[in-house]
């Protein structure tokens, strides 16, 4: 497949962007900065320096694709729309380019359907106060992608751990969290992220995953 990743120098988003080119991809990493996702050097890698908040400038990185993986994030707790913002331009450049599939990356924690009584009741009103910001631009940018009119998937996550892929069974659930999945490994949400932009059974639905 030919891949664009967002975030690609993020935690989740080297990830993604190493297996795709380990399983022989060509992958298209848009970065913020000159800074160069952490993975071997590759002939199937293009590194693309690109304003996220200029949807024109994207139109060339996402046309042709066979599927774009989104796994922008904020960094630090404060007052942010960096994921909302970026799904507006992303998905503007890819309806200018003719559509395709998308993937995000967006929280289990920001949802409670699936969740027993104790997370529902206890842990999710904490987190959603400690992480209000980041939580509100999530949601902001799923709505987002519900609306793009594209083929999109919505990938929710519970709290990342690093690492090598732990290989640990990942388990899934459409439409409501994983009940009892309170973590998983970045590596091991690159390699469901490009499960997902593979399969067709996944498009139009928010899926939660997180370990066994």
């Amino acid at each position: 497949m030919k891949i664009t990743v967002f975030g690609a120098t993020g935690g989740t988003g080297t990830h993604v962007v190493g297996q795709a080119l380990a399983a022989g991809h060509d992958v298209t990493a848009v970065v913020r900065g000159a800074t160069r996702p952490e993975v071997p050097a590759d002939s199937r890698l293009y590194v693309a320096e690109a304003p996220l908040g200029d949807p024109d400038a994207l139109v060339p990185l996402v046309t042709g694709r066979d599927a774009v993986i989104s796994a922008l994030g904020a960094r630090g707790r404060g007052p942010t729309t960096v994921c909302a913002d970026g799904a507006r331009s992303i998905t503007t450049a890819m309806r200018t380019a003719g559509g395709g599939r998308l993937v995000v990356v967006s929280a289990s924690g920001a949802h409670t359907t699936g969740d027993g009584p104790a997370t529902r009741l206890l842990v999710k009103p904490m987190l959603r106060r400690m992480l209000r910001h980041q939580f509100a631009d999530m949601l902001a940018m799923e709505e987002v992608v519900r609306c793009s009119g594209l083929d999109w998937t919505i990938v929710l996550p519970p709290r990342l751990t690093n690492g090598a892929p732990t290989g640990k069974p990942v388990r899934s659930r459409v439409g409501g969290n994983v009940r009892g999945g309170f973590t998983i490994a970045r590596a091991d949400l690159a390699e469901f992220l490009l499960l997902a932009a593979a399969d067709p059974g996944l498009v139009h639905t928010s899926v939660s995953v997180a370990h066994g």
